[in-house]
């Protein structure tokens, strides 16, 4: 076939030689790591659809996920995690973003997969969703950037990455019974916005849909979302797989949904006999089955699935684990420090390293992402842990070992923290103390915003014994820290991945300078969340492969709308323990000449001073403060820049228009008021430095 023919008429040409079985062959996958006798040429993975040699169709071969190829169980298996999704968001950089998503694509390939489960782009719109750790924060901008160009990395391999889990599938309790309620402006604003974006600058193969329902309808079979949203506003063309264990019936076929994938978790194969007889019967329509091939097909050639096909081998995790560190280092947030304490200084002689299995390595988050590299350990889950999990894995990058290799001529000791008082016995003689505190999520399960087991005491045991102290968090999203006061010095490392211990160490040795910032708001109690008691949770049940009948169906009610995160903080004036956007350096910047210009949209200039000792790298962040007819705080852009000491540059950021507007549901699209639009330059959503604004003409957007 002639490759310079578009992806959708090769799609055609292709339908035209298959017949209705051929047609459905396609549209339903196995999960084979749940087979006895798997299919011939299928890896244990979590999907696999076959092809059909008769046409060159090549079959599907599906990985998790959005961290790096995940192990689903097969032994001895190699690959290269990647830090969280929240600390690739920490990075603000989308050039990061494609350089993670084009190494773990690599990986795939050479791996033998032709698809990656990536792309997770959900907010963060509860602190305690176990899932929060594969997302990109609580931004639609922020997350819908980055998300796109980790797609565009992990496509530029010629496989398909998905993006997912669409949509608003924000916490794990109850996911496979509860209904997301919300209005659809709000919807559009936010949850929705991160996916647009995502799609317009990613172009995912495929969009996966989540298992909750949204509206009272399950997101699998939703046509608001699937037909409506998807592929008429925004003129999808891929094909949308379900979740694993997500069809519910024949009727979703009709409602949008392409592929029924890990068909054995679903009550029976729909997508298969009774697909067939619905056509039969007239219930589906013939053109229905041809549609849904025909966007699989044109994904896959659009990809390149057709002209370069997978081949196993060459697997180079050395090289792929500095892709990963680096990213960690990026994303790594200072969220605290003590005059003199960081750097660590080459003086110290006495340093004790304390708690959060350090001499063993960086923990991971778990589910279906876990990425299992070898050389990593193993502990045990904690109670409430899906039983399908595997435990508590860290990676084999040791912090230990990594502040050893820099303080060479200092006695570092290790304490694992089990006994408070014997830790902060051995702080006393420290001349400095770093102490490690863990917190595992996973998906499957929410958790709690406090650090698990004694951490808290241990921590504020050692503070109060040392105030050179530094703590160091390995965390699936925000936590409390009633210790802050105490503590000389604070980092956030999220789940660093796989040279985390080393990207740790670098930052606090000083060899990186710190350049995170928060992608979420740090609430300082439950109190001030939009939901200070989570849905579902007095319902307790341990989440199993096979969907439990238990659970009674409830609602997940949205009533703070658009307004997540920093944006509600902004409209309630409470204040967070740490705000969306904030993150320390070891130097200072200042902001200087704002310049705003109006027309089609918002362009904003100013400079950006490196005022301290040291080089660094800054990232001001413009928001929307205030418009004609509303007044919400928005993200509207941002730009990373690297100074040297006394350096300055100017910034220019231009405000996508669509952030600037209001989804109009009456006229069915997005509305830009005409009058002042007011804006803010500033560290992060708390810390404005400058303000400005301009005038702008009214206009009507697209959907």
């Amino acid at each position: 076939m002639n490759a310079k023919l578009s992806p959708d008429r090769r799609a055609d040409l292709v339908i035209g030689q298959m017949n209705l079985d051929e047609q459905v062959g396609l549209l339903h996958g196995v999960f084979p790591r749940l087979m006895a006798k798997p299919p011939a040429g299928s890896i244990p993975s979590a999907g696999y659809v076959p092809g059909l040699p008769r046409l060159g169709i090549p079959a599907l071969s599906e990985s998790d996920a959005s961290l790096g190829v995940a192990n689903a169980g097969r032994k001895d298996d190699d690959a290269t995690p990647l830090p969280s999704g929240l600390s690739l968001a920490a990075t603000w950089d989308a050039k990061t973003a494609f350089a993670s998503g084009a190494m773990i694509g690599k990986e795939a390939r050479q791996k033998g997969f032709n698809v990656l489960l990536a792309g997770g782009v959900n907010l963060l719109r509860d602190p305690r969703n176990g899932r929060n750790f594969e997302y990109l924060g609580e931004d639609p901008l922020l997350a819908g950037t980055l998300a796109g160009a980790s797609i565009k990395g992990i496509q530029s391999n010629h496989i398909v990455s998905t993006t997912k889990h669409f949509a608003i599938n924000d916490q794990e309790t109850g996911r496979m019974v509860l209904s997301a309620e919300i209005d659809e402006a709000a919807f559009r604003e936010s949850d929705l916005l991160a996916f647009e974006i995502a799609i317009e600058t990613g172009h995912p193969g495929s969009v996966m849909c989540a298992y909750n329902r949204v509206g009272g309808t399950y997101a699998c079979e939703n046509p608001f979302l699937l037909t409506d949203v998807l592929r008429t506003d925004w003129r999808y063309p891929g094909w949308v797989m379900s979740d694993w264990g997500a069809v519910h019936g024949v009727a979703a076929a009709k409602a949008g949904l392409d592929q029924e994938s890990g068909q054995q978790l679903d009550k029976k194969v729909f997508f298969d006999a009774p697909l067939k007889e619905a056509v039969q019967s007239g219930e589906v329509p013939a053109a229905r089955i041809r549609e849904m091939t025909h966007r699989l097909l044109r994904s896959m050639f659009a990809q390149g699935l057709f002209e370069h096909p997978v081949q196993a081998g060459g697997l180079d995790t050395a090289a792929d684990g500095l892709v990963a560190r680096h990213a960690a280092e990026q994303g790594i947030v200072l969220l605290k420090t003590g005059k003199g304490l960081l750097p660590l200084a080459a003086g110290a002689k006495r340093i004790l390293v304390v708690g959060g299995h350090a001499d063993a390595g960086v923990i991971s988050g778990g589910g279906s992402s876990q990425v299992i590299p070898l050389g990593s350990v193993k502990f045990p889950a904690p109670k409430g842990a899906p039983s399908w999990g595997g435990g508590q894995m860290y990676h084999p990058s040791a912090p230990l070992a990594a502040i050893k290799a820099r303080a060479k001529g200092a006695k570092v000791t290790f304490n694992d923290g089990a006994d408070p008082a014997a830790a902060a016995a051995l702080a006393r003689n420290a001349d400095v103390v770093v102490v490690f505190a863990t917190q595992w999520s996973s998906e499957g399960m929410d958790i709690s915003m406090t650090l698990p087991g004694e951490q808290d005491a241990l921590i504020a045991a050692v503070a109060a014994a040392n105030p050179r102290t530094v703590v160091v968090l390995e965390t699936g999203g925000p936590v409390l820290m009633p210790w802050r006061e105490r503590a000389g010095a604070i980092l956030e490392a999220w789940y660093p991945g796989a040279r985390g211990g080393e990207a740790i160490a670098s930052v606090l040795f000083g060899e990186v300078e710190p350049q995170g910032r928060l992608p979420m708001t740090f609430p300082a109690s439950e109190a001030q969340l939009a939901r200070p008691v989570l849905p579902g949770s007095d319902q307790a049940a341990v989440e199993t492969l096979t969907p439990t009948t238990s659970l009674k169906a409830f609602d997940v009610r949205y009533s703070e709308g658009s307004d997540v995160g920093y944006r509600g903080f902004a409209g309630s004036g409470d204040r967070p323990l740490y705000p969306f956007g904030y993150g320390l350096t070891y130097t200072s910047f200042r902001y200087s000449g704002l310049k705003v210009s109006g027309g089609k949209t918002l362009t904003a200039s100013f400079t950006v001073t490196n005022t301290g000792a040291r080089a660094g790298t800054d990232t001001p962040q413009l928001y929307l403060t205030a418009a004609p007819m509303r007044r919400q705080q928005r993200l509207i852009g941002w730009s990373k820049v690297a100074l040297k000491p006394g350096q300055s540059r100017q910034v220019t950021i231009v405000a996508p228009q669509r952030l600037l507007a209001n989804w109009d549901v009456k006229s069915h699209g997005w509305r830009l008021d005409a009058g002042a639009y007011k804006v803010a330059v500033g560290a992060d959503a708390a810390a404005l430095a400058l303000t400005g604004g301009a005038q702008l003409g009214a206009a009507a957007l697209a959907p």
